[in-house]
């Protein structure tokens, strides 16, 4: 991709836009990537605050009706350690600058200290609703507690918050969906399927992938009594009810799972299907099938894609056709996946 971005955390493009890829800075700034070339003004900058280094803007996402209706959605950190979600407008005057005032602040969520695991990322569903990561807020309690939004999926409405969205969790805050999280800070649904794969960022020993069957929801993921499938600060605990890790490795291995996507594009037949993960910390790229609820065909492309000195991978995205891209924060660049 060319030019060199200040520290990326996502790229993204809205539906159907095959022109433009949006690429979120941590300070800040959306720049835009048209018809291959960076343009020298940024979409939009939000007012994100802090110095830490899960802070700042984490979280960019297109309505699906973007093309017409020009809304789209951020998540971002202030001074304060609070986690804001907003929603933003296209300029009716330029498609390739964003109004500077927010449309509407959805929430704004205490997330405790500067490094509170924030969660981060934003996705619509294919229901429309959209998705909200929430980390624990460095408080790992938080993640079984119903009342909270941390350690959580939200699910709400764009078009009817704060009103609870039919079908979420009962019994607690109304716009739950799915808890006993750590830090969801990559999440994606599966163009083809629907289903619902989270990355959640373990604590001291292990990172964990799950996958959620399309439109399941209500499921308990197990933090902070377990760690992937293994108790924590615990020899003995009660997992009846808690949904079990799909994937998991042991940080002798890595120290910060970074979600991926499952590959639909056309370029590359050979990866059609396989849901492509890595670590932050230490850069590797791997992936696998997801097939009758258990992962399958496991593959290693860390050689394929990252010949050289290892990524600080910070996230994949996913363009209209369905290619994917891996964001390097520490260098700077955004690459797209391509056959050799």
């Amino acid at each position: 991709m060319p030019g060199v971005f200040d520290y990326p955390v996502f790229a993204t493009t809205p539906p159907g836009d095959t022109t433009r890829l949006f690429v979120a800075l941590q300070g800040g700034q959306v720049r835009l990537v048209k018809d291959g070339a960076l343009l020298a003004t940024p979409f939009v900058e939000v007012p994100s605050g802090g110095n830490g280094n899960e802070q700042g803007l984490i979280g960019l996402t297109f309505h699906p009706g973007y093309a017409q209706n020009g809304r789209f959605f951020v998540q971002y950190t202030l001074a304060t350690n609070d986690v804001v979600v907003a929603e933003y407008k296209r300029s009716t005057g330029n498609p390739d600058v964003a109004d500077a005032a927010p449309v509407k602040v959805f929430m704004t969520v205490p997330q405790g200290n500067e490094n509170g695991h924030n969660g981060g990322m934003l996705a619509f569903g294919p229901d429309g609703k959209l998705y909200i990561g929430k980390g624990d807020g460095s408080t790992p309690a938080t993640a079984q507690n119903l009342s909270l939004k941390l350690g959580k999926i939200l699910r709400i409405d764009v078009d009817t918050y704060p009103a609870a969205a039919p079908g979420n969790l009962p019994g607690g805050d109304p716009h739950l969906w799915d808890y006993g999280l750590r830090n969801p800070w990559r999440f994606s649904f599966d163009r083809q399927t629907g289903d619902l794969y989270i990355g959640d960022v373990g604590e001291g020993e292990w990172e964990e992938i799950d996958v959620e069957p399309a439109g399941t929801g209500h499921l308990n993921y197990g933090w902070s009594i377990m760690e992937g499938n293994h108790c924590f600060l615990s020899n003995n605990c009660d997992s009846a009810g808690l949904t079990p890790p799909t994937l998991e490795y042991p940080h002798l291995e890595g120290c910060s799972v970074t979600g991926g996507y499952v590959y639909r594009g056309a370029k590359i037949p050979a990866l059609g299907g396989y849901y492509l993960y890595g670590d932050y910390c230490l850069g590797w790229i791997k992936g696998f099938r997801w097939t009758a609820g258990v992962a399958t065909d496991f593959i290693d492309l860390t050689a394929d894609l990252v010949p050289g000195n290892p990524l600080q991978l910070s996230s994949f995205g996913e363009d209209a056709s369905g290619e994917l891209y891996v964001v390097d924060r520490a260098g700077g660049v955004v690459y797209r996946i391509d056959p050799e």
